[in-house]
């Protein structure tokens, strides 16, 4: 008997220590944390809130159930690897919304990187990737497809000659798939970073068929083709330029979450962030939709709009955009907001329009017309992106070529001068994309009331009679 009763306790405490190893901590949204406690009680322990952020201790089965069913995109979760570390996250301090000091000023590089951009290098680079079959963070294949594109990275470096770029991977604690890293030193502030990056993972219920073409090799392809262009013109930046393909995003943001707290604890000053997770489902009206979830930059999706109006408003390079919401961690570019960076997060399409093959084992090229011609756009958007922000000295106002336009804000009205220029419109652009306010065929100097606007971040889009676009962004008290 005594041996029986033994027997049966080792069992009790085997599956009790097998029920504590099947958990691990997290932050998610409170709301999201509520929810789940009511749908699993014995799966889910909420450690602790703040503002709108839980601190929680789950099972996999809970974390399954929010990847699918609480959220439209991305884990909605992060992992930690501490209830300390779990803690510490929600109650950090969060940055508050500044002007960035960005010019667009490069249209002598822009506008010939951008013409070189070719879709079918971007539906190669997605086949590829397709082709493993899965890369789900868990399996050979997935270190695999990250040592390939290394080498693939490292045979462009080559070829170009240039001893100013490497690659690197990096290995993790929480996940054995490793990420990938390439660099170009700035040349004149090579402690000033400009990052962008995607996810090289993938995942369905079936760890073994996971294709993940839209979800995220896309991404990853739409960034190898950013590479690929600034090696074939030469670019040399003048700030640090990074591209990262991160490990094990879909399980909680492990890779880009580990590389964005040693950034921020080695207080390395990434400059700004933006993310490329599906790029190449074309599910709504519009073509780049910006997220606009709290954490999110104001000003750097304003920075985004502003390059938008410059390059793609017309001509062989135009396309159009607008504005969603992705919610809590739903991609990468969370990691970098909550270690205190601007980041932003271009996305395919609205949120309620998705590509609805994501996480299963129809998330192939196959499903996306054979074509990559929307990603195209995104890579376009990322050129302009870098070389406007990677440059030298930055100024003090967010201006464009045209310095001859002068605004300031007084008594919620918008004071404006712009040389002996004829203005057929100005047009005012909130963060996410809105056109709120339009004036047509004014003088050169004048004002405009903003007194219909809320407090905010804005942008001012006037567009001369000449063909001319100049932006400037604002704040209204």
């Amino acid at each position: 008997m005594k041996l029986k009763l033994l027997s049966i306790l080792s069992l009790v405490l085997f599956n009790q220590a097998f029920a504590q190893s099947n958990k691990f901590y997290a932050t998610t949204d409170s709301k999201n944390a509520e929810e789940l406690k009511n749908n699993f009680p014995d799966d889910v322990e909420i450690i602790a809130n703040n503002d709108n952020s839980s601190a929680v201790y789950l099972t996999k089965k809970a974390a399954e159930f929010l990847h699918h069913n609480v959220i439209t995109h991305g884990p909605g979760y992060v992992y930690k690897s501490s209830q300390e570390e779990a803690i510490s996250a929600i109650n950090k301090s969060k940055r508050g919304n500044k002007i960035l000091a960005f010019t667009i000023d490069q249209d002598a590089v822009v506008t010939p990187a951008i013409a070189k951009v070719n879709a079918d290098n971007i539906k190669t680079h997605i086949q590829t990737l397709e082709n493993y079959g899965t890369r789900h963070h868990t399996t050979a294949k997935a270190k695999t497809a990250v040592q390939d594109l290394r080498t693939k990275w490292q045979n462009w470096i080559t070829a170009s000659g240039r001893t100013d770029v490497s690659v690197r991977i990096i290995n993790h604690v929480g996940t054995t798939m490793p990420s990938l890293i390439l660099t170009i030193n700035g040349a004149v502030s090579p402690n000033e970073y400009v990052i962008v990056g995607g996810h090289m993972d993938s995942i369905t219920n079936d760890v073994n068929n996971a294709p993940g073409a839209d979800d995220d090799a896309s991404g990853i392809a739409t960034i190898s083709e950013m590479i690929r262009v600034l090696l074939d013109i030469n670019y040399r930046p003048s700030k640090t330029v990074e591209f990262m393909a991160y490990a094990a995003e879909e399980i909680g943001l492990v890779g880009s979450s580990e590389i964005a707290q040693d950034y921020a604890i080695n207080n390395k000053n990434v400059v700004s962030f933006v993310q490329f997770d599906m790029t190449n489902y074309k599910g709504s009206s519009k073509d780049v939709y910006l997220t606009t979830d709290p954490y999110n930059s104001n000003d750097l999706n304003l920075f985004l709009i502003e390059l938008m109006e410059r390059y793609n408003k017309t001509g062989a390079h135009a396309f159009t955009y607008g504005n969603t919401i992705c919610n809590y961690g739903c991609s990468d570019h969370f990691s970098w907001a909550d270690n205190g960076y601007d980041a932003a997060f271009p996305f395919e399409a609205s949120f309620s329009q998705y590509n609805p093959n994501i996480h299963t084992t129809g998330d192939k090229l196959s499903n996306m017309g054979n074509s990559a011609a929307h990603a195209a756009k995104f890579a376009k958007l990322g050129l302009e992106f870098i070389i406007e922000t990677a440059k030298g000295s930055v100024l003090a106002v967010s201006d464009t070529v045209n310095s001859s336009l002068n605004v300031f804000i007084k008594n919620k009205f918008l004071n404006y001068q712009l040389g002996k220029e004829h203005i057929e419109s100005v047009v005012i652009v909130d963060t996410s994309g809105r056109q709120l306010l339009e004036t047509k065929n004014i003088l050169s100097i004048g004002k405009i009331d903003l007194n219909p606007l809320n407090a905010g971040f804005y942008l001012a889009v006037f567009k001369t009679k000449s063909g001319k676009v100049m932006t400037k962004k604002f704040i209204l008290e």
